[in-house]
């Protein structure tokens, strides 16, 4: 069963899903400026449009446009500004 995932006012949504490997989100994101905490290894990757993210420790804003991905490990936050509308896979573990 697929279950929908909503937050910020309803500006990111996601729908869970499992795939043969992982548990995954593909999800969208409106224009702004999001803090996601993570509870477990987290791989994203842009679908399309761009992200520029703050990763955990890092002082710096790196941009990550489609077909590219990042990783952040568990139990960390991590920021994200959205310029443009954005569609992203997220994998867990």
């Amino acid at each position: 069963m697929l279950k929908v995932n909503e937050y910020f006012d309803g500006k990111v949504k996601s729908i869970a899903i499992k795939t043969d490997r992982l548990p995954a989100t593909v999800g969208v994101m409106s224009i702004g400026e999001y803090t996601f905490d993570t509870s477990e290894r987290e791989t994203m990757q842009v679908v399309s449009g761009k992200l520029t993210v703050q990763l955990p420790g890092a002082a710096i804003w790196q941009d990550f446009n489609a077909g590219e991905s990042f990783v952040v490990e568990a139990n960390l936050a991590f920021k994200l500004k959205v310029t443009v509308e954005t569609a992203y896979l997220c994998t867990y573990g």
